[in-house]
């Protein structure tokens, strides 16, 4: 049975990953900051014994370490790290405070780095591991007002390269999964709080994107679950695009 670790999990795409490795009869570990919502998904699948959730604030890299070696102590193995939470604040360059650049570099990159400080050493002792980076649309250049945020998947993207190219001697492969504009909790959120209504949002995407529609959560699922599995047992290195034909 296979164990996989999730940064994230309880909300959006992460959820969706969390149900669908739930249906396949893995293992999963997942973290977030609201327990109570974590306890309602535990609920929902009656599948208590394949999850384990892990209270975790991703500004703190001791929490990080913990939330690992809880996985480890539960699950005693992670075949496969899916690095899906991360923040993506409204900031151009001209715009951006330092507290928004130390809040989304920490979240997006620093928190999964250390989190692979971990795992790796965990992937490395039984000789295999499957690691698949969320990214986004943005990491080439990205928009004008999300300059912080493009950096950072940027840079994810250049670490799963790196991971690809150094580790595949261990039997560890990372990707990279490029999520397009996806009608997740967070998204409408931020619309509502510019104003923008989901109906509006979702009329404004169908303009924009090439196939017409905004991603669903359940979209990026076949992908990430082909990943996890051996199916892709010799694919590392990659760069998928679930955009819908959106390039930013």
């Amino acid at each position: 049975m296979k164990t996989v670790m999730i940064l994230g999990g309880s909300k959006g795409v992460g959820k969706e990953i969390l149900l669908s490795c739930i249906s396949k009869g893995y293992n999963v570990a997942f973290c977030g900051r609201n327990s109570n919502l974590a306890k309602e998904i535990i609920a929902s699948t009656n599948a208590e014994n394949q999850l384990y959730f892990h209270k975790l604030d991703l500004n703190n890299i001791e929490g990080i370490e913990h939330f690992y070696k809880a996985t480890i102590k539960r699950f005693e193995k992670i075949d496969a790290l899916v690095l899906y939470a991360g923040i993506t604040p409204v900031a151009s360059i001209l715009q951006t405070e330092e507290e928004v650049y130390d809040s989304v570099f920490n979240i997006n990159l620093k928190a999964p780095f250390f989190l692979l400080k971990h795992v790796l050493k965990s992937m490395i002792e039984q000789q295999s591991g499957s690691i698949l980076f969320f990214g986004s649309a943005h990491m080439d250049y990205g928009e004008i007002d999300r300059a912080p945020y493009a950096l950072t998947k940027s840079t994810l993207y250049t670490l799963s390269t790196h991971i690809a190219h150094h580790y595949a001697k261990y039997g560890i492969r990372s990707n990279y999964l490029v999520m397009g504009w996806t009608n997740t909790e967070g998204e409408i959120n931020l619309r509502n709080k510019e104003g923008v209504s989901e109906e509006k949002l979702m009329e404004k995407a169908s303009k924009i994107i090439p196939m017409g529609r905004m991603l669903k959560p359940t979209d990026p699922i076949p992908a990430v679950m082909h990943f996890i599995s051996d199916e892709s047992a010799m694919t590392t290195g990659s760069i998928i695009r679930v955009t819908g034909g959106e390039y930013i």
